[in-house]
Order: structure tokens, then C-alpha cells, then sequence
């Protein structure tokens, strides 16, 4: 039996990737949906050659991330914690607190959980630059700027 040419699978391979730059302006966005479109772009779905097993993503800068919201009443009950090792050594941090404290982590936190779990998705989460005021080192690169839209028609902008 043969096969048509359009019919084949296509595996993409990891010298035939090129990464692109995304600069997203994290001002009033909502934490959560701008975590999943961030983690769709780091996996490299948004892209036609997408692979599993393969880091087809591009980089990510996101700025103003100290101006994320979330919704209800989370900011006062989501709460983040850490641990010394040492006896009672658990740290409880509000969202706002966190906000305050370090802008970046609360972001950092919600796209990783969105990543595989394997070195694959550390690998993925290295690509994204967070930054907590307007500007960042990574002109150099030209960053096309992408919008997040949330809503029934929504898709990835800025292909």
C-alpha cells in the first residue's frame, strides 16, 4: 500500500526549530488565562510543527507582572507557602503579599504547573523572562508584541 505524500506524520526535530521572541504586557490580565496562553506558546502549540517530545517553543518576555489580577476574592485567600527544613518552618504569603514581596514568583508558579513534568518542561520554563516593571534587556531580540483575548472566539494572536 502507498501513501500519499500529504498523509504522512511530521516529527519535527530539534536543529529544524527556530524559536521566536513574544514580549506580553502583563497590566490588568488575568493570572490564570494569561498563565495558559504563556505555557501554549513556551510547549510550541500555537505552532503547525508542534512535537511532544520536542521543545518547539518560543521564548516569552513578560513585563508589568506586578499588575496581574485575579478574580473573587483570591488575592486575600490564595495562598502561597514555603518551607525551611528547619521546625516550624512554614512560611504562609497571601496573593498580595507575594505580589509585594516578589511579582514575579506568582507568575513564574502558575505557568510552571502548566509544563510537563520533566526536564522537557524545565527546559520550556527557562525560556520565560519575567519582569516586574516596563522594561527588560531583551530589545536585542525584537520581541513581537502579543495580545491575550479571553472569550469563545479567542485565538493565539500575533502568529
Amino acid at each position: 500500500m502507498t501513501v500519499a505524500y500529504s498523509q504522512r506524520s511530521y516529527q519535527a526535530k530539534q536543529t529544524d526549530v527556530k524559536a521566536d521572541w513574544h514580549e506580553i504586557d502583563a497590566t490588568g490580565q488575568n493570572l490564570g488565562r494569561m498563565a495558559n496562553k504563556i505555557a501554549t506558546l513556551l510547549m510550541g502549540k500555537h505552532k503547525p510543527g508542534y512535537t511532544a517530545h520536542v521543545d518547539t517553543g518560543d521564548f516569552v518576555v513578560v513585563t508589568n507582572v506586578e499588575k496581574v489580577i485575579v478574580t473573587g476574592r483570591k488575592n486575600k485567600q490564595k495562598i502561597y507557602q514555603s518551607f525551611s527544613g528547619w521546625p516550624s518552618g512554614r512560611k504562609l504569603l497571601t496573593f498580595d503579599e507575594q505580589i509585594e514581596k516578589n511579582p514575579e514568583k506568582v507568575l513564574m508558579l502558575a505557568v510552571r504547573r502548566m509544563l510537563p513534568k520533566t526536564k522537557l518542561g524545565a527546559r520550556m520554563l527557562k525560556k520565560l523572562k519575567l519582569y516586574a516593571g516596563s522594561e527588560h534587556p531583551h530589545k536585542a531580540q525584537q520581541p513581537k508584541p502579543f495580545t491575550v483575548t479571553y472569550g469563545q472566539k479567542a485565538e493565539l494572536e500575533g502568529k
